[in-house]
């Protein structure tokens, strides 16, 4: 039988009639069905977890670009792909501007959709790359996995970064399959993600040879989950390995975006917080974890706030809060985004300031020429602190490296390469972004950088999701979106030795990867052209 013929019946025929109507598409038809798709995309990623949309989503990416004339209708393709997949991804960015409504709420619309725009950009390369013709079939499918490892590892750090939704995010419901991020990071899962959710335009066309290979990348994610199982049939049960005499307690007080800086609610937010420290159990707890500014005073300059704060720190511990920071550099007045560490003498035995600030809501790029304020409160821009750091020599815990906010996000960035530490603390404020998906992407973003570290993550969120992450990624204890109350938890172990593959190797894993998908390309281009 003829590769044509075994095309003309049972599923690969009629994979084939759907392949080419929908590469027949034209005009704003095209553009429409490339964002829908983006849609299906954002559907298989936190909260709702449709993972299998998947394949249809870079199914009919691919399909679209086999209609194609060319790289600039290809990345058109693309960028209308990335517009839907991003605005439907994102949209909570739109709700922080609400909290001010009066001031920024007109801006609302034109952020997202500006967003949304510039980062359909990466999927428009994309598809530019994979965009001439004589690179079609099932190297195209390779083809793509590279090309989509390459913008998402660009948009890690072009102009700052924003790593947020990286498709291989869409494996937070399988522990097991999360465990391939040790050794390649996100990177690799979302390589072998688009590999196997396009699988299906392999067979498009029918033959042996092509149903063999597209069974093959259909499977790897099973291949995945299965070295992952036994990697974590090897790990210690989740909760059973931790560090002695730690117990930790989280303070979540769920306070809401509108009134947490109004001046006459500080105090009445700070009791609350106070509050719960003291909940029933306290007398068991050895350190408090308070959110990102939950101390909503400079502590620095006030001796009477950190005395009342000394009154809640356990003995021979120490409370871990956000706060901002104010010093005056030459007649200068600068403002930092701070985690503080106050032991039980209510002195300030640590700080770490900041460092990868939000554009537009910590600090305005460009602020003479553009005139826009910063969403957070106060006419000052935040300051930049120094970079990542590893605080050691904390009251009764293991060498700690702290990150604020969606630090957490991004991949190779969480811990100084120079000095390992035993834990990640993560200090976030996604009361921002309301009930929305924001608060839960943001959390998963953060558990793969468990894995990838071998670090535990602990998670305190002024609203948002609460959690102790063990370094395997999975959730040793958790306070859901928009609970008010405590999390008290054992501090995990991190993995022996000095961390999994990644952890010791970095982003510097990416022109592997690269490597072996161009490879892949070229032998799928050999065999099947």
């Amino acid at each position: 039988m003829t590769p044509d013929a075994g095309a003309a019946a049972g599923p690969p025929g009629l994979l084939a009639a759907w392949a080419g109507r929908v590469a027949a598409l034209r005009g704003w038809r095209r553009l429409l069905a490339a964002a829908l798709l983006g849609v299906l995309a954002t559907a298989a990623l936190p909260p709702l977890n449709l993972w299998p949309l998947l394949v249809p989503a870079f199914t009919g990416l691919l399909w679209l670009a086999d209609g194609v004339a060319g790289r600039r209708q290809a990345a058109l393709v693309g960028w209308a792909f990335g517009f839907g997949h991003f605005a439907s991804g994102l949209y909570w960015v739109g709700i922080a501007f609400l909290v001010d409504a009066e001031r920024f709420g007109w801006a609302m619309p034109f952020a997202v959709a500006g967003l949304a725009a510039g980062l359909a950009l990466f999927p428009a390369l994309a598809l530019w790359l994979i965009g001439a013709p004589a690179w079609g079939g099932p190297a195209r499918v390779a083809l793509l996995a590279l090309a989509w490892l390459v913008v998402e590892w660009l948009r890690s750090w072009v102009l700052t970064g924003f790593p947020w939704n990286l498709i291989g995010t869409a494996w937070t419901v399988s522990p097991a399959v999360m465990q391939l991020a040790a050794l390649t990071g996100i990177w690799g899962l979302s390589a072998m993600t688009v590999l196997a959710a396009g699988a299906p335009a392999v067979l498009a066309r029918g033959g042996r040879g092509r149903a063999v290979l597209a069974v093959g990348l259909l499977l790897l994610p099973a291949a995945a989950w299965a070295g992952g199982a036994l990697r974590l049939a090897d790990a210690p049960a989740p909760g059973a390995a931790v560090v002695p005499g730690v117990l930790l307690r989280i303070v979540q007080p769920s306070i809401k975006q509108t009134l947490k800086w109004r001046p006459e609610l500080r105090r009445k937010h700070l009791d609350l917080q106070l509050r719960l420290s003291r909940a029933p159990g306290y007398e068991r707890v050895t350190h408090l974890i308070w959110a990102e500014t939950a101390i909503p005073y400079l502590v620095d300059s006030e001796p009477a706030l950190r005395a009342r704060l000394a009154e809640v720190v356990p003995k021979g511990g120490a409370l871990l809060a956000g706060a901002p920071r104010a010093t005056e550099v030459d007649g200068r007045r600068r403002l930092w985004n701070s985690l503080v560490v106050i032991d039980d003498t209510g002195r300030v035995v640590a700080t770490y300031d900041k460092h990868h600030l939000v554009p537009f809501g910590e600090y305005t790029p460009l602020r003479p020429l553009l005139g826009l304020a910063k969403l957070t409160v106060g006419s000052v821009d935040f300051s930049a602190g120094p970079g990542l750091r590893t605080l050691a020599g904390l009251p009764g815990l293991p060498p700690v490296s702290p990150l604020i906010c969606y630090e957490a996000i991004f991949p190779g960035q969480v811990a100084p390469a120079e000095a390992r530490p035993a834990w990640l603390l993560n200090i976030t404020n996604d009361a921002w972004f309301g009930d929305s998906s924001g608060p839960y992407q943001h959390f998963a973003s953060a558990r793969f950088r468990a894995v990838e570290e071998g670090l535990p993550l602990v998670r305190a969120a002024n609203n948002g999701i609460s959690a102790v992450v063990d370094p395997y990624g999975r959730v040793v204890a958790r306070l859901g979106l928009d609970a008010v109350g405590t999390l008290d938890a054992r501090l995990p172990r991190p993995v022996p030795g000095a961390g999994p593959l990644y952890a010791r190797l970095g982003n510097a894993i990416v022109p592997f990867l690269v490597l072996m998908l161009g490879t892949f390309s070229l032998v799928l281009h050999r065999l099947f052209t």
